[in-house]
């Protein structure tokens, strides 16, 4: 498989957890949009803290990058409480749950990213602790075995996923919140630019910090990656500010075009309009024919074209729509792919 292009990808890289945390805000009133979520989240902070609580268990989805473990930490701070970290293929055994749940104190928050990939045994362990504030725990194994429970504090358990859909139904009916994050608009992703550029205090116009927004595929992960890489290019060879003009240059040499598509958007709207005649094609096969994986297609790539108007997903497969056509040069058939049930996959 082709290595993919770091740049634009929504996921987080090894190297900026760090970095993605100094950029992070400290209270919830500084998280950039998202304002129905924030809403709904400051009024169950506000019960809560009236009520003198927990918060009820929250659930939050939608595509990477979008700030879900940033709302979660956010919520810690505004309760007041700690918070512990995980991720749903990190948990292998109920006994690694055992430890991050008779750590928490009354109040505190487990969060749990990637949530869609907890195994179905720890699933149904956590439902009398999500329920009850309870574990039973095993203290022999074979014809002898015993399970005794064991309190836990009334703690609040917050998960993150990216696939919604492969949640178990009585998974999800254990949260009391569960709240849909969107991609970012140009003028909030310009807010986010501007403001990580004065936390790393590089100079940026009003222009600048636009022409990095509306290449970000509306995802403040990405805004904040392009704009380091933007940053070192005005760096060497702009005098240190950013312009449009120099951000321009600086993410055409990164090959992020004016609407944020990357070498590879590219390369999967070129082949199914070059080789397979705009579609309808099955991801497998676009996969092989990009030297990609059919996952990272349908997680990373996917929803963002869709988002665009460049793919279309029907039920006998993928299709390029007319604005894909357009935007690469190609004359669009006469037929409108882009046209197509609701009811299609």
């Amino acid at each position: 498989m082709t290595p993919r292009p770091e740049i634009t990808t929504p996921d987080v890289l090894p190297d900026e957890r760090v970095a993605d945390a100094a950029l992070r805000p400290s209270r919830l009133d500084e998280f950039v949009g998202q304002r129905k979520v924030k809403e709904s989240l400051q009024i169950a902070i506000d019960a809560a803290k009236q009520r003198q609580e927990p918060l009820d268990h929250a659930l939050f989805f939608g595509p990477p990058g979008l700030g879900k473990t940033t709302l979660a930490i956010l919520l810690a701070k505004e309760m007041g409480v700690d918070i512990r970290v995980t991720s749903g293929p990190v948990l292998e055994r109920p006994g690694d749950l055992v430890g991050l749940l008779t750590g928490l104190k009354a109040g505190d928050i487990l969060f749990i990213d990637e949530v869609h990939r907890l195994r179905a045994v720890l699933e149904e362990f956590l439902y009398p602790a999500m329920e009850e504030f309870r574990i039973d725990v095993r203290i022999a194994d074979g014809s002898q075995a015993q399970t005794i429970p064991m309190p836990l504090e009334r703690f609040t358990l917050i998960g993150a996923t990216t696939r919604f859909g492969l949640l178990t139904p009585p998974m999800r009916a254990r949260f009391g919140l569960i709240e849909r994050l969107h991609y970012y608009p140009p003028d909030e992703l310009t807010q986010i630019v501007t403001r990580s550029a004065g936390l790393l205090a590089v100079p940026i116009d009003a222009a600048g910090a636009t022409e990095i927004a509306r290449r970000a595929r509306g995802t403040p992960r990405v805004a904040n990656r392009l704009l380091k890489r933007v940053r070192d290019y005005a760096q060497v060879r702009a005098g240190g500010t950013i312009t449009a003009t120099v951000a321009a240059d600086a993410l055409q040499r990164l090959d992020v075009d004016e609407f944020g598509l990357d070498d590879m958007d590219a390369r999967i709207l070129k082949t199914i309009i070059e080789q397979f005649e705009g579609g309808p094609v099955g991801v497998q096969t676009i996969a092989a024919a990009v030297g990609e994986d059919a996952g990272t297609l349908e997680e990373v790539y996917e929803p963002f074209l869709m988002q665009q108007g460049y793919l279309a997903r029907t039920s006998r497969g993928r299709v390029a729509t007319t604005a894909a056509y357009r935007h690469f040069g190609y004359t669009a058939p006469p037929r409108a792919p882009e046209q197509h049930s609701m009811f299609d996959g």
